[in-house]
């Protein structure tokens, strides 16, 4: 399996590429500041623009350091030298990008009718979208000392917490029957098709949360005050107001999306555990047998040359562009995919600069779940690759969809999986595979999102218990979980190890956000394929310069309508009345 080259970023830690890298960027900065402090509001529509692309210029290059400190400490996190790296890295970044600060800030200064003049130029009007986001965050902004002084204490503040979560679960070793695992190898057995290894896994996993919960409790409880007094500062109306405005998505958006998911438990979810639960002969599940292989399931394993092969041609069955875009991850030197101790868990695709391509990191253990998130990481890629071309400043997708591309690449894989099945029992256990895989990218991450908003809400009372975060964690999963599904005592500290909780609070949410919308827009390509893969490109294209309106509109969808969310829920719904009918 391949392992990833960050050569393209630098060429090691101690390079003379990086050495120099960092101190053209230091006088980079300087001479900016230099030129443009104070002058903003007095520039030329001309000369706003030249600006502005010097500004992406310097964040494509400090992006490019940036990104290989992380990759590299995402490769090994338990390796000191490594980590002493990322840390002075970061640090350097932060000092050196305070010089930038002001410029953000005095654009967002400018009035209005200045401004609107300045746009008329075609260099300024080139980066109206940018323009445009970074005006919504005008009512948030502070005094340019409390925004430097928010700014050089993140690394020392929140940063640091992040940082010291991401080290604890990478040392965590958990030890199952005779076997000492990583987390990431423990958290695979619950989907082990021996019932006995996943209750010993999930009793294990328990165990090793349970000794370590006083620490996760308390980077938690000073995450969630550290954003709190942000909040406060900016006035924030709401824990999760900045996540849907840096989301681009209004929350009454948000909130339907949550309500219909909520109001869609009984008839998802509880629904197909149940179902579940009479496969297995009893009234009900325990929590460690819900993503577990159907009994007497003849569960595939996938080397990784055939997962490639999967993906890539699921791939160029829908777009062929799609898919030459893809192979270049494979042909390249792009892919992480090597289990490690000390590797980042689970899997993510970083678009690092425009002027560079993206990494994909994942653990592959070659179960059917590895394929599905092969292919999601690779639509990652693929949507960051076509969207680099609007660069460093207009590249980035709100997260809301963000997912997209990624969703629409698991669907597609599946769809060809599943089509090119005809056994019948094998076909009922890919459908069901793929049920639980959207239950927990719907129902769990809005489960995931009710926990956060609770306990981001009880903080601003007072540091919560151990106990008591477990009480809210229990309560809204056992919501989405239904009666027929067991819930035991050692369950209540799962939520520790979660990294968006630490990492992006309130992000779970652009992942039911994406399903859904992933399943409407899916629909809409069976309904009328003729042309939809040119739209679909020109979306992912548009990297961050269009909102969810804009960008659905050619589909003639509508994140706002009702019938949105219900047409990508019942997508889920008929998969479940598929398998009741086998």
């Amino acid at each position: 399996m391949p392992e990833w080259d960050l050569a393209d970023l630098f060429p090691g830690p101690d390079s003379d590429e990086l050495h120099s890298a960092i101190t053209d960027s230091i006088t980079e900065v300087r001479a900016f500041r230099d030129l443009y402090a104070g002058k903003i509001g007095d520039l030329s529509g001309e000369d706003l623009g030249e600006a502005i692309s010097a500004y992406e210029r310097i964040q494509d290059h400090l992006g490019r350091i940036s990104s290989f400190s992380q990759l590299l400490h995402a490769s090994d996190m338990t390796d000191s030298e490594i980590s002493r790296f990322y840390q002075n890295i970061q640090e350097k970044l932060v000092d050196i990008s305070a010089d930038l600060l002001f410029f953000t800030l005095e654009i967002n200064r400018v009035s209005k009718e200045v401004l609107d003049v300045q746009l008329q130029a075609k260099q300024a009007s080139y980066y109206a979208p940018w323009l445009r986001d970074l005006r919504t965050l005008l009512p948030y902004q502070l005094s340019d000392e409390a925004e430097v002084i928010f700014h050089e204490k993140e690394i020392s503040g929140s940063a640091a917490w992040v940082r010291l979560f991401d080290e604890l679960l990478s040392r965590l070793r958990v030890k199952i029957d005779d076997s000492v695992l990583t987390l990431e190898e423990a958290l695979n057995c619950l989907s082990d098709d021996d019932a006995a290894r996943r209750r010993s896994a999930a009793k294990a996993l328990g165990k090793v949360f349970a000794d370590n919960i006083h620490t996760f409790s308390l980077i938690t409880n000073t995450l969630m005050k550290d954003k709190s007094i942000e909040d406060g500062y900016r006035g924030h109306s709401s824990p999760a107001a900045s996540r849907h405005l840096e989301n681009k998505v209004e929350p009454e958006v948000v909130g339907a999306l949550v309500s219909a998911v909520r109001e869609s438990y009984p008839q998802l979810s509880h629904r197909y555990y149940a179902l579940k639960a009479r496969w297995f002969g009893v009234s009900a599940i325990n929590y460690w047998d819900r993503n577990a292989p159907l009994p007497g399931a003849d569960e595939k394993s996938f080397a990784w040359d055939e997962a490639r092969d999967i993906v890539l041609s699921a791939y160029r069955s829908f777009s062929p562009v799609l898919a030459d875009i893809g192979k270049k991850f494979f042909d390249n030197a792009w892919i992480d995919a090597v289990p490690r101790p000390g590797k980042a868990l689970g899997a993510f695709s970083h678009s690092t600069v425009p002027s560079a391509h993206p990494y994909i990191l994942i653990n592959y253990l070659g179960k059917p779940r590895d394929v599905m998130t092969l292919a999601h990481e690779l639509g990652h890629g693929v949507h960051q690759v076509l969207a680099a071309e609007q660069g460093a400043l207009m590249s980035d997708t709100p997260l809301t969809l963000a997912e997209t591309a990624s969703v629409f690449g698991e669907q597609i894989t599946f769809r060809a999986l599943l089509k090119g099945e005809t056994n019948p029992e094998r076909r009922r256990c890919m459908l069901a595979s793929k049920v639980e895989d959207m239950l927990n990218t719907v129902v769990r991450q809005i489960a995931f999102y009710e926990f956060e908003r609770r306990v981001h809400e009880e903080r601003k009372e007072g540091e919560l218990l151990p106990s008591r975060i477990g009480d809210i964690w229990l309560d809204s999963q056992a919501e989405s979980f239904g009666p027929a599904v067991r819930v035991h005592s050692e369950y209540r500290n799962f939520w520790c190890y979660i990294p968006h909780f630490v990492h992006t609070p309130f992000y779970v949410y652009a992942y039911a956000f994406g399903d859904c919308l992933v399943n409407t827009l899916y629909a809409n390509y069976q309904d009328n394929s003729e042309g939809f893969e040119d739209r679909y490109i020109e979306m992912l294209r548009a990297g961050g310069k269009l909102r969810h309106r804009e960008l659905l509109a050619p589909f003639n969808l509508d994140a706002s309508e009702v019938s949105f969310w219900s047409r990508g829920l019942n997508v889920i719904s008929d998969f479940i009345d598929q398998l009741e009918a086998m």
